[in-house]
């Protein structure tokens, strides 16, 4: 029996989706990538010729308005994932939208809301790729008490990847596109949290060492309104404490890493060009790398997770909006706390 077919529209064809989703789509029988379009209509043009989707819109309202669009995949910066994602659902498409879910928790709030009034459809956020090799082994680990009861979480995000002050603006540097999540913390507390569970409490600060840029758009300086610098303490809903360090000004730093630390042992997991685990146990004398059996291994399948489960054949495993919600309430809470100096209960119950 042939797949049901499922027409798949893009707004936003930026990196991530030339990368991924769209290979992604075309890798899966009956899937057609039917329509695009970008910030302008030269760049959907464009877009479309490289590429070689046929449909070329002007407004990614007549996109999502499109009878023969059966799905939506947003790639645009968070300032558009709220309104197209609810406007796409109410159209009775089904979405994947890129990550981070929305800009703040009132934003995904909206998001969360659309999906439940629409339940027969399927909406996903692209997950975050840290960690999904190494998932399985992980989690099972943990559930088989081998670092025993978990102490200490440490997070680590720290590159010199705005160090250079000379380089233009990104828009990960800009709150008015990218919201309240600052460098990898929403990536990395989303890893972090699929093992070891909800936060139930943060105290974060933050800075912005640099305060200006130079425009992307012309010769003169503009504001920097995402924190290049940020530390949080945590507690877990498990008990455990954690401590998060993010930072996009340092020199020859750690890179990106989690660590798990029990009353028997430990798990420490890098993210770099290749993701790579080490476990250890008291009375060893050192850490080891986790050799993981092949059935064992993940890997990224978001694209055939999403169709799957429009055909009914799998649900969302990652990443769905009620679990982005929760990592958007995080981010919330850390924002929160770092403007009023305080700590900050969670869940924020007031906007769930």
């Amino acid at each position: 029996m042939a797949e049901q077919r499922i027409r798949v529209g893009i707004v936003g064809a930026g990196a991530n989706t030339r990368l991924r989703h769209i290979p992604g789509f075309r890798q899966i029988p009956g899937v057609e990538v039917h329509g695009v379009v970008n910030s302008s209509l030269a760049s959907s043009q464009k877009a479309a010729k490289e590429l070689g989707i046929p449909k070329v819109y002007s407004k990614w309202e007549d996109l999502v308005a499109d009878p023969e669009i059966d799905a939506v995949q947003i790639g645009t910066w968070p300032d558009l994932h709220s309104v197209v994602t609810c406007a796409a659902l109410n159209a009775g498409k089904h979405v994947l939208c890129e990550a981070r879910m929305a800009r703040n928790l009132a934003e995904a709030k909206q998001m969360l809301d659309a999906s439940r009034a629409h339940p027969e459809l399927i909406a996903q956020i692209v997950p975050s790729p840290f960690g999904l090799e190494h998932y399985e082994s992980i989690r099972f680990l943990l559930s088989h008490q081998y670092i025993g009861d978990m102490r200490e979480m440490i997070v680590i995000g720290a590159d010199d990847q705005f160090w250079d002050y000379s380089r233009l603006l990104h828009w990960r540097q800009d709150s008015n596109r990218s919201g309240l999540n600052t460098l990898a913390m929403g990536i990395l507390h989303e890893t972090a949290s699929r093992w070891v569970g909800p936060t139930s409490r943060v105290f974060a600060q933050q800075h912005i060492f640099e305060p200006t840029r130079p425009s992307p758009l012309g010769e003169i300086s503009v504001p920097v309104t995402v924190p290049d610098s940020v530390q949080i303490v945590t507690q877990l809903a498990n008990g455990a404490r954690g401590i998060y360090h993010l930072s996009g000004t340092i020199l020859h730093g750690p890179g990106k890493q989690i660590h798990l630390y029990g009353s028997l042992g430990t798990i420490k997991i890098e993210f770099g060009e290749t993701e790579r685990a080490w476990i250890g146990r008291a009375n060893e004398p050192a850490m080891k790398p986790l050799e993981q059996p092949e059935d064992k291994k993940g890997g990224w399948r978001v694209e055939a997770e999403f169709i799957g489960a429009i055909r009914g054949q799998e649900q969302v495993h990652f990443c769905t909006f009620a679990s982005a919600f929760d990592y958007m309430e995080f981010t919330e809470a850390v924002a929160i706390s770092a403007e009023s100096g305080r700590a900050v209960e969670l869940p924020l119950t007031k906007l769930a």
